[in-house]
């Protein structure tokens, strides 16, 4: 008998200490990760890839990237994540990022993308190269690897150390979702909403940690300013 009770303590002190364990462990699904950029630009940045390496290169591109108000008609007093740049290149790529932690190591995660932005492009213009509107795709993706862009030895251009696919087309760590026109006739700045059609597989590093990347991928030979509202994800 008394052996039976010691065994059940012993248990019982291993079941607690156990549980002590696992409750200080990140969840392991659904998780939801949502950002707007009222305030500020919540710990996000970005850059640009798909333009040579060349003198003055960001001056001639116009590439700028801020945290500003929204533009009219939209509300002023609303705060966005702004980048904009002239697409010299036919291909210039323009990407926001943010690291996000808490996951479970090396656990892989289906992950929903949503992003809301204002674009100030009509239905169906015409362009050089491409439309203004429908010839900018926006692309989403969530990657181990932070998304950085690199050197290409090969053509002295700068280029994404992940995979997003080209112009219209998507690739393995970004898919296309949506493109830059705003819905309407008017070339005025509108909010328009786009998702990711089904969820993206990531897997978390071994800190428990992966990388959001939204972008537009270009192919009209003009300038784009994009103005991102709000980015939300969400992991199972």
């Amino acid at each position: 008998m008394r052996l039976e009770i010691l065994t059940c303590i012993i248990l019982l002190a291993c079941s607690t200490i156990a549980c002590k364990k696992t409750s200080g462990d990140p969840p392991a699904e659904g998780l939801t990760f949502e950002f707007n950029f009222s305030q500020g630009p919540e710990g996000w940045t970005g850059d640009f890839a798909d333009y040579p390496n060349e003198p003055n290169v960001e001056q001639t591109y116009q590439l700028e990237l801020s945290h500003s108000g929204m533009p009219v008609p939209l509300n002023p007093a609303d705060g966005s994540l702004r980048q904009s740049g002239m697409n010299r290149s036919d291909d210039l790529f323009m990407f926001v990022k943010k690291k996000i932690s808490g996951l479970v190591p090396l656990r892989t995660y289906s992950a929903n993308l949503a992003v809301e932005f204002g674009t100030n492009v009509a239905n169906n213009m015409a362009g050089i190269g491409g439309s203004p509107g429908e010839g900018v795709w926006i692309k989403a993706g969530a990657v181990t690897l932070e998304p950085l862009k690199q050197l290409s030895i090969t053509d002295n251009y700068y280029r994404m150390n992940i995979d997003k696919g080209n112009q219209s087309q998507g690739g393995a760590d970004m898919k296309v979702i949506g493109n830059f026109a705003n819905g309407s006739d008017l070339n005025e700045y509108r909010l328009k909403k786009l998702s990711t059609a089904s969820p993206l597989q990531v897997k978390a590093d071994d800190k428990g940690e992966l990388w959001l990347v939204i972008g537009t991928d270009s192919g009209f030979e003009g300038k784009t300013t994009i103005h991102y509202t709000s980015i939300k994800a969400i992991l199972n």
